[in-house]
């Protein structure tokens, strides 16, 4: 979490100290503070009632002579360390400090503590990682008491506990899933049996506070005791809130591009809030928020369901929340405040001006390649200070596209600027511009209007290709329940969502019937460990609902694979575990709790299949093993708690349960508890020869005997059937098992996916893979117990011709779209 930490710190320096022009609100960096401020009302002409709030901060240490004590009011929607509102903080005493304000009633305040001095300093956590925010929610007069760990250059010291809890929903008893709950800085998401940990509290009494990141629950807040070494229980219980109809309509300014699409970005899921820190210090993804419709050229409107008393943060936007939002005259950035009324309600708004600062519009056209995949969107990304989150350009047809820049340019000056496919910028790259560290385009901005033309020649990994080579043999359909599947890549990014139904769609056109979805949870910390979703790296509850139908709308069974990923990697991570008891005993907890969430998941959401397992798990299985071979000291009774385990999922989902056992080498034994399974999802990345050149009959030779002499067997002792899903990457080597990682070592195959940055040492092999896949594809044909076959690795937002184990836009795939119908009896 350091390279946040840098993220965060970086952001705050170049913002605090380099934008002072934005008045009142950066007014602390000319050694003044901002005047009590309140977001923008919304268009309603009803007062706004007000509620005095006293925020008082305890710190860690007292602070140096000169250095001043600051409380930063976020917004979420803009970007948390890109415009928040300063306030001085009075002593109280060495280590005390407090500041009163007037908040809007029933808001929900994100905040955190800054300490200027010579530079300026965020508070941590704890565990060093940067306080995202602290929530309060007003109420009526109060206040908060927080204590501050630590500050981003000074280490934590000091006692520490925890609290942990159900968000219950009190008028029904059932748990409340994906409820946001935060104390001391830190924050998690409920799981779906509504229960939380947080670990590393400073001893003391914090504000608890639970949310609901969509607010169709009611916010809970109280005081919470942390005791050194102990663990508190929180119970919280919530109440289901209705929704009410809110129409917004906006009054554009006359310069307003016709045709541009008008979005409303908010604090909200549905509003294109992700709870996340995305690339640039960004929360919202455009293609994520709820567009607007013209009501005539200069009105446009929408009408949304709002829940009842939400505290709805939002504004009017050509891009996404930080560029191209609406501003007011004076150049700040415009945040409207809503707080949803129990009747449905319209609301007036009129943008004021999309320009900040006297610089003039940029207007960038772009031409770019015939071979553009169709249906595909074309992306510009800008780096002011690092890159931040890409997002559509406007079409004009004939491959060219348009984007009219207005805004926040006052703040920018000279910056950098790239076009990608689909949002997918570092990996749907124009060549030119190609990966995480790439050269870019330039532009500066200037008092007088700008046209800027530029051609993209090719895209990376986007070569003109002819088909891929099929021959033509008999194919010997299967009987029903055959998976011909798609599995996707588990490198989820929220800007994936709005691009899976053509992705779907994309698998669907090769024939498959069934859709392998990867969603996961991350580890954070490894001791304590902490195994949550996590916002931007792990799809959450609603994404994968949505998903689940975007498949089912598509007519293909859907499997959830649950895939746990422990950061930084799987190797590292159970060689840096503690493994003790205790651990041991935590880690089967948050286990326990990551299975129950997806069988919960898949039983809503309406997935057919669960699939649990895989190779990040082997190590805790009975007689475990560490990945150099060593025994992992799993439990005595890990045996008992994977049985107790599977049968607890077994109750709460009642579709098939497949067991993920990995085969790349050599085939372990299933573990005993595999038989209360309905059947095994074999991870295939095995070598087909031990050298460069062999031929496809060969290889189909090699998977047979595998096939014969090692799966065969493995399978009636497990008393199971078998799906095979492959995984081979386009990289030279994987035939034979070792992709050179450069020197003597080989490569993990994964360090290949899309959005990890090109290995050189690697070479791309397109060819090899199509070779791979015909020799399993021939040797499935020929041995019919075999009860599916499934590529992995498919990469969901664009087709790449790069070195990854997804096959979308390669020759592979085009073998598939030859075989898949065949096998499943379609076309015969």
């Amino acid at each position: 979490m350091k390279s946040l930490h840098l993220v965060w710190t970086r952001l705050s320096l170049l913002f605090m100290l380099g934008l002072a022009t934005l008045a009142c609100t950066w007014s602390l960096i000319d050694f003044g503070f901002s005047d009590v401020a309140t977001p923008a009302p919304s268009g309603n002409p009803t007062p706004v009632p007000l509620a005095e709030v006293t925020f008082t901060a305890l710190l860690p240490a007292p602070l140096a002579p000169g250095e001043t004590l600051v409380l930063g009011v976020l917004d979420e929607v803009t970007g948390l360390g890109l415009n928040p509102t300063l306030y001085p903080m009075t002593q109280v005493d060495a280590q005390r400090y407090t500041l009163q304000l007037p908040l809007v009633l029933n808001s929900l305040v994100k905040y955190r503590y800054y300490r200027k001095g010579t530079g300026m300093a965020l508070e941590d956590t704890s565990a060093g990682n940067v306080v995202r925010y602290r929530l309060y929610h007003v109420t009526g007069p109060g206040g908060t008491e927080d204590r501050i760990a630590s500050w981003s250059d000074t280490p934590f010291s000091g006692p520490t506990g925890s609290l942990s809890g159900s968000v219950i929903e009190a008028s029904t008893g059932r748990p409340v899933v994906n409820m946001l709950v935060t104390a001391g800085g830190m924050s998690t998401f409920t799981d779906s049996l509504g229960q939380f940990v947080l670990n590393g509290l400073p001893v003391g009494t914090h504000t608890l506070t639970a949310c609901a990141p969509d607010g169709l629950h009611t916010t809970f807040q109280q005081g919470a005791a942390v005791a050194a070494g102990l663990t508190t229980n929180a119970p919280i219980s919530v109440q289901a809130v209705p929704t009410v109809r809110v129409t917004f309509i906006v009054n554009t300014p006359a310069d307003t591009v016709r045709g541009a699409p008008v979005r409303l970005a908010g604090n909200l899921l549905q509003l294109g809030n992700t709870f996340a820190d995305l690339s640039g210090g960004v929360s919202t993804v455009a293609t994520r928020m709820p567009t607007l419709s013209p009501l005539d050229n200069t009105r446009q409107s929408i009408t949304l369901n709002l829940p009842v008393g939400a505290d709805v943060r939002y504004k009017y936007t050509l891009g996404d929340g930080f560029w191209n939002a609406e501003h007011g005259e004076d150049g700040r950035f415009v945040v409207r405040q809503l707080i949803v009324p129990n009747g449905d309600v319209t609301v007036t708004d009129t943008i004021q001006t999309w320009a900040s600062g006297n610089s003039a519009p940029i207007l960038f056209e772009v031409t770019v390649p015939a071979n553009t995949p169709p249906g595909e969107n074309i992306s510009i990304q800008f780096n002011p200070f690092g890159w931040m989150e890409p997002f559509p350009m406007w079409p004009l047809g004939g491959n060219r596209w348009v984007y009219k820049l207005y805004s926040p340019l006052n703040m920018v000056g000279s910056f950098h600027y790239r076009y990608c496919r689909n949002d997918q910028c570092g990996s749907a790259d124009d060549a030119f511009t190609a990966g995480a560290q790439a050269n870019s385009r330039v532009v500066s901005t200037s008092i007088t209007g700008q046209d800027i033309k530029d051609s993209v020649g090719a895209w990376a990994w986007w070569p003109e290709a002819e088909p891929g080579t099929i021959i033509a043999v008999p194919v010997n359909p299967r009987k029903g329940g055959f998976w011909a599947g798609v599995e996707f890549s588990p490198n989820y990014h929220p800007s994936w969502q709005a691009l899976l139904p053509a992705a779907m769609q994309s698998a669907q056109s090769l024939g498959a019937n069934t859709l392998v979805l990867t969603p996961t949870w991350t580890v954070v910390s490894l001791d304590p460990l902490s195994f949550a979703p996590t916002p931007g790296l792990d799809p959450l509850w609603g994404d994968v609902v949505q998903a689940v139908q975007y498949g089912r709308a598509q007519n293909m069974s859907v499997a959830l694979y649950a895939v746990p990923r422990l950061s930084p990697s799987t190797p590292d991570f159970w060689f840096r575990a503690p493994r003790t008891s205790a651990w041991w005993e935590t880690w089967f907890s948050r286990y326990r709790a990551f299975a129950l969430y997806h069988a919960d998941l898949a039983q809503q959401a309406g997935a057919q299949s669960l699939i649990l397992g895989g190779e990040a798990v082997m190590p805790a299985l009975p007689d475990g093993l560490l990945p150099n071979g060593a025994p992992s000291g799993a439990p005595a009774d890990a045996d008992a708690r994977w049985r107790s385990l599977l049968n607890e999922v077994r109750q709460r989902f009642r579709g098939q349960i497949l067991w993920a056992h990995p085969y790349r080498d050599a085939l372990v034994p299933a573990p005993a508890f595999v038989g209360q399974t309905d059947a095994i999802y074999l991870l295939w990345s095995a070598p087909l020869t031990a050298r460069a050149g062999a031929t496809t009959d060969t290889m189909t030779q090699a998977a047979l005997a595998r096939l014969d002499n090692e799966v065969l067997p493995f399978l009636n002792a497990a008393g199971k059937g078998v799906v095979l899903a492959l995984d081979y990457p386009s990289a030279v080597g994987a035939a034979w098992g070792c992709v050179s990682a450069g020197g003597s070592g080989c490569l993990d195959w994964a360090a290949l996916a899309r959005p990890y940055p090109d290995t050189p040492s690697a070479l791309l092999d397109l060819k090899g893979q199509a070779d791979l896949y015909q020799a399993m594809l021939q040797a499935v044909n020929q041995r019919d117990w075999v009860g599916g076959l499934v590529t992995r690795g498919y990469y969901p937002p664009a087709p790449l011709r790069d070195k990854s184990s997804s096959v979308r836009g390669k020759p592979a795939a085009d073998l598939l779209w030859y075989w898949f119908p065949r096998l499943t009896g379609t076309v015969r």
